[in-house]
């Protein structure tokens, strides 16, 4: 019998080894295959491959979409056909693809922006570029050509441009386009002699809409009013918002009578205009400074320096009216003097040259005089120069006012007031310190904050010896801030005085609104008295006013005797002046009260 064994392996032949090594590059080549095409379908941008004879051979998925063709449809067809764009395409031939120039010059070309005519004739803006692509041996097989949809890209440019040079809200353009646009004009005047005008307007009652009704509505009336100013302006003329309540007008070409014609027909408008909200109608009118433009326009700075001080004289002579520039204008030189005084402030605050002088204010009255348990000073404000001359705040208060410096200046007022406290607090414990407030402190709720801030971080001690001075014209302008800042301070310990009373309005309804300690008589109705018929029954009328909200009265600029008695006998309680006291720096004041144990 045979020895029986396992079958051998049969013998692999060369064919068969071939066949084995044919089928494993040719599954490779088919997996490379599949994960080339997901990959190209997944990219964002679209993909499009053409032969030799520049016919289709694929598109990706975003290709179909952008170009309206599918893909067995699209295979085969010529790539001009797929792929059109006006002007067409200038796609490189075979032959072309395969010289060196043309190579070095598809690596070195940006991408091109054509707009592509779609399948069903949807026009979209592409960017594209194209290739060869090559063998092994660096033969051309073919072409690639790669592009994207770039309109939402040009969209968002566009509106980037738009937001860049407009105001969101009215849609007109912003502050620095406007400007741009005037430089222009200058330039253009002082070449060829051309008139322009620009019209600098600040409209009146705003604010008392914002504070009535809400900034939403207080929007709505700015977008009125720009509509208002676009259908009132030329076509070629330039309307902006400047910022607020404050607008611009180019006027194109425009001799100065003609603008001054225009700005009047302005006026006119908002004169008649009537803003609607909730059954409440609102007035508002518009202040307008105009300045010619023209070859002796020195430059943009000073033209809009000129426009800003012609509104502020406008405002200044009655509002709702206009202000012509001229190179002899008293109120733009006031305006110069302003802004002079301005950058001086600024640098008198940043050096500390700011110092407190202080005025008693005494009771007149018997009674008080025997009750009187504490020494009160009104708390005043001098600028020490660098040669150490000292400026009285006549002179540069209306400057803090104007260029909006005057909260800056009541902060620092504030906390010298709180340090002089702090450190007589047991020299001079029985004074109480009258510090003034600005009407934009009153209506600035920053400095409601930083005020509180301040009084709080003082502790209770100092804060029953300060009494706010708020004037009458600023409570009854920022009647809702004034109310709530009253309010808060009270709840510190702190007093409040009614300033320069009688000067604001012939009603005193808007006194139930507020809590105060004291009214300080306006020194108009006290100059005079015991001469003036008029003013003495003011005076009564305002002690009659003050006994019957249970509050004291001050009188201011007490420089004569006979007014002093005269006061007495009208029943005024309390009296302040050059008579009574001549102001002096507040830390004599102090030490001289340490001294008398007051």
């Amino acid at each position: 019998m045979k020895n029986s064994r396992p079958d051998a392996p049969a013998r692999s032949s060369p064919r068969d080894a071939w066949h084995r090594e044919w089928h494993r590059l040719y599954d490779e080549l088919a997996r490379q295959h599949v994960l080339l095409r997901v990959a190209l379908d997944a990219v964002g941008d679209a993909v499009i491959t053409t032969d030799n004879a520049e016919r289709v051979t694929w598109l990706n998925p975003v290709a179909e979409r952008i170009t309206g063709w599918r893909l067995a449809e699209a295979v085969g067809l010529r790539l001009a056909d797929v792929f059109h764009i006006a002007p067409a395409p200038s796609l490189a031939s075979a032959q072309e693809m395969a010289s060196p120039s043309w190579r070095e010059r598809a690596r070195g070309d940006p991408p091109r922006q054509s707009v592509l005519i779609a399948r069903h004739g949807v026009e979209r803006g592409v960017e594209h570029s194209e290739a060869p692509v090559r063998n092994q041996a660096g033969e051309a097989i073919g072409n690639v050509l790669v592009f994207r949809d770039v309109a939402e890209q040009r969209r968002l440019s566009e509106e980037i441009a738009y937001r860049a040079t407009h105001d969101p809200l009215t849609g007109l353009l912003n502050r620095s386009e406007f400007e741009s646009t005037v430089q222009q004009r200058i330039d253009r005047a002082s070449r060829d002699r051309s008139e322009h005008a620009l019209l600098y307007i600040d409209l009146d009652q705003f604010k008392l809409v914002n504070d009535a009704c809400g900034h939403r509505v207080g929007d709505q009336l700015l977008q009125q009013v720009g509509r208002i100013f676009q259908a009132q302006a030329r076509p070629g003329d330039t309307v902006a918002r400047l910022g607020g309540d404050e607008f611009g007008i180019l006027l194109e070409n425009c001799p100065l009578a003609h603008a001054r014609e225009m700005a009047d027909r302005l006026c006119a408008s908002m004169d008649t205009f009537r803003f609607l909200h909730e059954e409440r109608r609102f007035r508002i009118g518009a202040s307008i400074g105009l300045v010619p433009i023209d070859r002796d326009s020195y430059d943009l700075a000073t033209v809009l320096q000129a426009a800003d001080a012609s509104c502020y004289a406008a405002k200044e002579a009655g509002r709702n009216r206009v202000h012509v520039w001229l190179d002899s204008d008293k109120a733009l030189h006031a305006r110069r003097g302003d802004m002079q005084w301005a950058a001086r402030l600024e640098h008198a605050l940043d050096d500390r040259r700011l110092v407190l002088y202080g005025q008693r204010i005494v009771p007149i009255d018997d009674d008080l005089q025997a009750q009187a348990r504490t020494t009160q000073i009104e708390v005043l404000v001098r600028l020490i120069e660098r040669d150490g001359a000292i400026v009285l705040p006549g002179a540069f208060l209306p400057a803090a006012e104007r260029f909006q410096i005057a909260c800056r200046i009541d902060r620092r007022v504030l906390r010298l007031a709180i340090e002089a406290l702090a450190t007589f607090a047991h020299a001079a414990p029985r004074s109480i310190l009258h510090v003034n407030l600005s009407g934009q402190s009153i209506g600035d709720r920053a400095f409601h904050r930083e005020a509180l801030e301040q009084l709080d971080s003082a502790g209770p001690q100092i804060s029953r010896r300060l009494c706010f001075e708020i004037t009458e014209t600023a409570a009854i302008t920022n009647l809702a801030d004034a109310t709530a800042f009253i309010d808060q301070v009270r709840q510190r310990g702190c007093g409040v005085a009614l300033d320069d009373f009688g000067s604001g309005t012939s009603s005193f309804g808007y006194l139930k609104s507020l809590k105060i300690d004291c009214l300080k008589i306006d020194g108009q109705f006290i100059r005079n008295i015991g001469e003036d018929r008029l003013d003495e029954v003011a005076v009564q009328c305002f002690v009659d006013v003050a006994r019957a909200i249970d509050v004291r009265t001050v009188a201011e600029f007490v420089d004569k005797p006979q007014v002093l008695e005269r006061l007495r006998t009208l029943g005024v309680d309390y009296a302040q002046g050059h008579l009574i006291h001549e102001p002096e720096p507040l830390w004599d004041i102090f030490g001289r009260l340490a001294v008398e144990g007051g």
